[in-house]
């Protein structure tokens, strides 16, 4: 890491398995981004901060069966962060917390602090969420611990931030970047078991090739989730375009009838 610049963002992992964090990180756009000093993802292994290192959990009051969180080492490595970094954001992970999605990783890109509670077991002690500014979610069902949600916040929050990407261009091609759905993409072979390339691809022509991708944006949107198409919202072309495919038009035929590209 250069250490001659203050990283973007700290990400903080408060978790029992920070081996699971540690070794993600060392692989890809994570990992890039910690060699540029962008990013600092530091796991905290909540072991380090119990008063006996192999009790990080106790049995839940009320005869509820497993085992919960405790909240000693929680708070001890919240207060940890906060005594030499400064207030965090905290993020616990919770089935039930606010889904993840591109709205949210671009809210979290400009923390400067960010401090991910890991839930396991039955869950966390409930004194936590005295701390905590947001829960989150992958979606509507459970998993074993919060390491994947901290991992995906870490992976997807750090590819936005600037410097990190060597072709910041893809990052407007993304999905959910934009109000539409990405379009398909291919490489070499030109053909492969009969499948080809599609000819557009091939022509040269920027203007058609862009259509071609506005197009097919639409196209996978309308398919594979309408519930993001907002119709008042669509510019001329775009409503021009989703109504050739609601009437099952392909991109050929569109073509044949749109005077956006000169016959």
């Amino acid at each position: 890491m250069d250490i001659s610049k203050k990283p973007r963002i700290r990400f903080f992992v408060a978790t029992i398995f920070p081996q699971i964090i540690e070794c993600y990180c060392s692989y890809g756009i994570v990992n890039k981004a910690i060699k540029k000093g962008l990013v600092e993802v530091k796991p905290l292994n909540l072991r380090d901060f119990a008063d006996n290192p192999r009790q990080v959990d106790d049995e839940p009051f009320g005869g509820v069966p497993g085992m919960v969180l405790k909240p000693e080492p929680i708070f001890r490595a919240y207060e940890y962060v906060v005594s030499n970094f400064g207030k965090p954001y905290v993020l616990i992970t919770e089935p039930w917390g606010e889904k993840i999605n591109q709205n949210l990783l671009e809210e979290l890109k400009n923390k400067e602090n960010l401090f991910i509670i890991c839930g396991r077991y039955e869950g966390v002690d409930e004194r936590v969420k005295t701390i905590v500014d947001k829960e989150i979610s992958l979606g509507d069902f459970v998993l074993s611990g919060g390491e994947l949600p901290a991992l995906v916040v870490i992976d997807g929050t750090t590819r936005l931030l600037e410097g990190v990407l060597s072709e910041p261009q893809s990052l407007e091609e993304d999905s959910f970047s934009q109000k539409w759905l990405g379009y398909p993409v291919y490489t070499r072979p030109r053909e492969y078991r009969g499948m080809k390339v599609p000819k557009v691809l091939l022509s040269g022509n920027h203007q058609l090739i862009e259509l071609w991708k506005l197009f097919k944006r639409i196209e996978q949107t309308y398919k594979k989730r309408p519930d993001l198409i907002k119709e008042e919202k669509l510019s001329p072309l775009e409503r021009e375009i989703l109504e050739a495919i609601k009437r099952g038009w392909d991109f050929k035929t569109f073509l044949k009838y749109t005077k956006r590209i000169k016959k």
